[in-house]
């Protein structure tokens, strides 16, 4: 068979293949970071590149081929998995053993100077901790210790093998903490797949929220262009007032709108899109509850899903904004409309006014034109008969007299034939 591949076949299916799960066993822990570019800055993938290749160069570890979007390996007695992302890139270092006291070690894996000179932003980190299920009553104890019990999330996950809990609160040191208690046995890929699921929640969590600050910060703008709509809106209402004025003040609060659709349009879209990842990461989890504590869904529920509902209220108040001002414009377009056939009809009725009155003129100029013509016809008729006459013995006012009526005639039959001609 000689088939001919797409160029992009090979590449399309090993993107199915190209980021592996981690492999922890328990005890072990994670550590967790996610890179962001400073906001109203353009994210440099090269640069990110380039400073992953420093960390390698400090471990004397191989680097990722060009252009690669992910890379596992050892560096010193830890494994890193790096990966880029559509808008962020992230560390995880894993490591077999805790160390005591828990979460103590932080992000000391990496390098102080190479954690200093990152180019970006910290977007989150989180610092995982995995031990051996050791009975529910010492892992609510140590669960205990380790959260904050308003906000902790506790629950069994794939089917009661592991037992994983949160608070998501932000610790002294800056970091989100998480734990997971594996049931003996338990497989280091299974763990390695919670830790990482639990990785992406809070990532993902975080970059939703994003949408959150934004919906916030735009509330005010849009309220008070949807003020502003409203006060047009009844300018229109109140009686004719300046059209032009009124169309000028829509058309403003409409370039005002798709500017603020423009830039939200992005990062809403974004967020709906990481909401849904979030819920799907929780989804594969498979929670039951852990002794009555509230699971990773039910701690979304509360205190997630709310944000969610503002950006999405904003978006929807956003559209309902700008869909009044444009039914707005369109109903000032047909007032407009409507008031330019009236004037429109009010010119064609005064030219038909003044065309009638050019035709009464016209006729009476035209009677005019005859009196004058048979004048000066009659006068030219006199001259002409007046040699014959005079020999017959009639008189010159009496051959004038009786040329007026038939020269008048003539002269009326010959302006209306040309009239009829011209017409």
């Amino acid at each position: 068979m000689s088939l001919v591949d797409h160029p992009l076949r090979q590449e399309l299916a090993n993107e199915l293949h190209a980021r592996p799960f981690p492999r922890l066993g328990a005890p072990g822990q994670a550590a967790f970071l996610a890179i962001g570019p400073v906001p109203g800055t353009p994210r440099d993938a090269e640069a990110e590149r380039a400073h992953l290749v420093a960390l390698l160069d400090w471990f004397g570890a191989p680097h990722p081929q060009p252009g690669a979007t992910h890379w596992s390996g050892q560096i010193g007695r830890y494994r890193l998995k790096w990966e880029s992302h559509t808008e962020f890139a992230s560390y995880m270092l894993l490591s077999d053993g805790a160390s005591e006291p828990p979460f103590r070690e932080g992000l000391s894996g990496f390098p102080a100077e190479w954690l200093d000179a990152m180019p970006g932003q910290r977007l989150t980190s989180a610092l995982i901790r995995v031990e051996l299920a050791a009975g529910e009553e010492e892992i609510a104890r140590r669960a205990g210790a380790w959260f904050v019990a308003e906000s902790m999330a506790v629950s069994r996950v794939l089917d009661d093998q592991l037992i994983v809990a949160g608070d998501f609160r932000i610790d002294p040191a800056g970091h989100m903490r998480f734990a997971v208690f594996a049931r003996p046995g338990t497989g280091e890929r299974r763990i390695g797949r919670v830790v990482q699921r639990l990785c992406e929640i809070e990532t993902y969590k975080t970059m939703a929220m994003l949408g959150l600050s934004q919906a916030r910060s735009m509330g005010p703008r849009i309220g008070a262009l949807e003020a502003r709509v409203s006060d047009l809106v009844a300018e229109m209402a109140a009686g004719p007032g300046d059209a032009a004025a009124t169309l000028a003040g829509l058309l403003e609060v409409s370039a005002e709108l798709e500017k603020l659709r423009a830039q939200s349009g992005f990062r809403s879209g974004a967020t709906r899109a990481y909401e849904t990842l979030v819920n799907q990461r929780i989804g594969i989890l498979r929670e039951t509850r852990f002794g009555g504590r509230q699971s990773f869904a039910e701690f979304m529920m509360r205190r997630f899903d709310p944000a969610m509902r503002t950006v999405e209220s904003t978006d929807r108040r956003l559209s309902s904004v700008s869909d009044r001002a444009a039914r707005a414009g369109d109903l000032l377009r047909t007032r407009v409309d409507v008031e330019r056939s009236a004037q429109n009809q009010a010119l064609l009725a005064s030219m038909d006014r003044r065309a009638d009155a050019q035709l009464r003129l016209q006729h009476t100029v035209e009677g005019l034109s005859v009196v004058a013509i048979s004048y000066y016809a009659v006068s030219l008729a006199t001259y002409l008969f007046g040699p014959v006459a005079y020999p017959l013995g009639i008189d010159k006012t009496a051959l004038t007299a009786a040329l007026v009526l038939p020269v008048v005639a003539l002269v009326w039959l010959m302006l209306r034939r040309i009239r009829k001609r011209l017409h």
